[in-house]
């Protein structure tokens, strides 16, 4: 194995985990589940059947990725956050023909206990805030924050809340990297 489980972790038949990978405590990992390279599997975490994680995914305790989900390279999934996969769920109605699909993009945060409601993408370096319930599609470096979320800002690829002057231009402060406002959405000035 070039992966790490730790023996109280599951993991079932047809799974393929990536060279670096570490599972902790108490964590499931379902059938026919793709983790890629270097991800990070906390404590207590589900993964169901047919969840794709790319390369370096952080997933924090109490995480739980149901069928559906897909989750790009870079992502960071904070404690107790949950996505869901039916939009109508009844316990006496078999719905699993209806799982809609969800797209974490490169590089998004999704804060400790936000719930992000089935079909909606979440767009590359987005940022969800702690306990935010996101019910929309999240647009590239955007900031989204409250129940339900809305829109407050946009984040650099650091983590940092982006101010813009008014030609449309703003700058992390970490990384100098710039980026510019056009039509409501970011891009990052090559």
């Amino acid at each position: 194995m070039d992966y790490f489980a730790h023996e109280s972790a599951f993991i079932d038949a047809g799974c393929t985990i990536g060279k670096g990978t570490k599972i902790w405590h108490f964590s499931h990992i379902m059938s026919n589940c793709e983790l890629g390279e270097n991800c990070n599997i906390g404590q207590n975490v589900v993964i169901s059947p047919e969840v794709k994680l790319g390369n370096n995914v952080k997933v924090q305790n109490n995480v739980s990725i149901y069928t559906g989900v897909t989750c790009e390279d870079d992502v960071f999934l904070g404690p107790s956050m949950v996505f869901t996969n039916v939009i109508n769920p009844r316990s006496a109605v078999k719905r699993k023909d209806q799982y809609l699909q969800t797209r974490v993009g490169k590089g998004a945060s999704i804060g400790a206990n936000a719930t992000i409601v089935c079909g909606h993408n979440i767009g590359e370096y987005a940022f969800i805030g702690a306990g935010a319930v996101v019910t929309k599609n999240v647009p590239a470096y955007s900031l989204w924050i409250g129940n339900p979320a809305r829109q407050s800002g946009w984040m650099s690829e650091f983590g940092h809340k982006l101010k813009f002057n008014d030609a449309g231009f703003a700058t992390c402060p970490e990384s100098k990297e710039e980026y510019q406002l056009i039509n409501h959405n970011v891009v990052k000035v090559k």
